[in-house]
């Protein structure tokens, strides 16, 4: 039986990691095995900059925060080793930047994407495989605007036609009238 202390602390831990788990829009949660501290250490990097969260949790912590969450459908991946990976502002970042770390590091057979969520709801690996193809939310904006801009711009050259075409007929009947 844990000291009270101890419990205490695990409690604040479950807790908090509770919290942020609330608070972010996705995660991915991975088989950590057979990574070396260089990978690790470069991978953990690509996270941070990219402003996602990356910890080692144990099984049963993991599970009670992701309760307390209101997370479901994931406690049947909770076996072995997990790392979890989440971003409070960006949808595809974790599940992208894991699938590229997995691409580019084949020899890791046993460092593999167990499972994942978005808004709260549970993804299987396709599901979080096909999240990390996804562009990011920039991009998507961008595409967005670009589409909608379209119409605008093609108006505004047809006015613009016009309008220089009516500048050239004047024009012309002003030399005209000159000479």
């Amino acid at each position: 039986m844990p000291s009270q202390s101890i419990l205490e602390q695990k409690q604040k831990f479950v807790s908090e990691l509770a919290d942020k788990l609330k608070n972010s829009v996705a995660g991915v949660l991975v088989t950590y095995q057979g990574i070396n501290v260089a990978d690790d250490t470069k991978l953990r990097r690509d996270l941070r900059e990219a402003g996602v969260e990356y910890s080692v949790v144990k099984n049963t912590l993991l599970k009670r925060a992701l309760e307390q969450a209101g997370i479901e459908g994931l406690e049947d991946v909770l076996e072995g080793t997990t790392a979890i990976a989440f971003s409070a502002d960006d949808h595809v970042a974790s599940a992208r930047i894991i699938s590229k770390f997995i691409e580019d590091n084949k020899a890791l057979k046993t460092y593999k994407i167990k499972a994942g969520f978005v808004e709260g709801k549970a993804l299987d690996v396709a599901g979080v495989e096909a999240l990390a193809k996804l562009p990011s939310k920039e991009a998507l904006v961008a595409q967005v605007l670009g589409t909608m801009q379209a119409p605008i711009s093609g108006f505004v050259r047809v006015l613009s036609a016009n309008i220089s075409g009516l500048a050239i007929v004047l024009n012309a009947i002003a030399e005209k009238k000159s000479a």
